[in-house]
C-alpha cells in the first residue's frame, strides 16, 4: 500500500476490519500493521481513536442508508421492490458488527438509532407513496424493518431462489 494513505483509506480499512473481526479491531496498531504502514499515518488523519471511530460510523451510515436510498431512487424498478432486493441481498456482516458494537458503545448506539430512524422514515415514505394511510404505512414499515433486522442478525444464508420467493411474499404482505 502507498505511503500516502488518506483518511478515506483508513476508514475503508476500519470498515473491513469491523466487518471481519468486530469493533475491537478498530485500533491504530493492528490496522497499521494490516495496511503495512506506521501508526503515525493514523494519527496524521485522526486526533484519536474516538475521532476515527466517529468517521467509521459516519461512513457506515452513508453506505448502509444514504447510498442504498440513492440507488433505490435511481433504479428503474418499483422502489419498494428494489429496496427489498438490495437490503436482503446484501452481505450484512458490517450491519451485524455495528449493532454488536452498539451494545458496548454509546456513540455506536446513537449511530444505530439514527440509521434505524432514517431507514424507517424512508420505508414509511415509500409505503405512503403507494397509497397507504399514514398509520398503516408506519405500522408496516416497522414490521418490514423488524423483518430485515431479524434476517440481518440471524446471519443464516438463504439460497437465492428461496430468498426471492421470500422477498416476493414480503412484498405482497407489505403492499396489500
Amino acid at each position: 500500500m502507498t505511503d500516502q494513505l488518506s483518511a478515506d483509506d483508513w476508514i475503508k480499512a476500519g470498515l473491513k476490519a469491523l466487518a471481519k473481526s468486530g469493533f475491537t479491531a478498530l485500533k491504530a496498531d493492528p490496522l497499521a500493521k494490516a495496511m503495512g504502514v506506521s501508526r503515525g499515518s493514523f494519527y496524521w488523519h485522526f486526533a484519536d481513536l474516538g475521532a476515527f471511530q466517529a468517521a467509521v460510523l459516519k461512513r457506515w451510515r452513508e453506505i448502509a442508508a444514504e447510498q442504498i436510498i440513492a440507488d433505490v431512487e435511481a433504479a428503474s424498478d418499483e422502489p419498494l421492490n428494489a429496496l427489498l432486493r438490495r437490503s436482503f441481498g446484501a452481505r450484512l456482516d458490517l450491519e451485524r458488527a455495528v449493532r454488536n458494537w452498539a451494545a458496548f458503545d454509546a456513540a455506536a448506539q446513537a449511530a444505530v438509532r439514527a440509521i434505524d430512524r432514517r431507514r424507517l422514515d424512508y420505508i414509511e415514505g415509500l409505503l405512503g407513496k403507494r397509497g397507504l394511510a399514514p398509520a398503516t404505512a408506519q405500522a408496516r414499515a416497522q414490521i418490514l424493518y423488524w423483518t430485515f433486522l431479524g434476517f440481518a442478525l440471524s446471519g443464516a444464508p438463504v439460497p437465492a431462489a428461496r430468498l426471492q420467493a421470500l422477498l416476493d411474499e414480503i412484498f405482497a404482505m407489505v403492499s396489500a
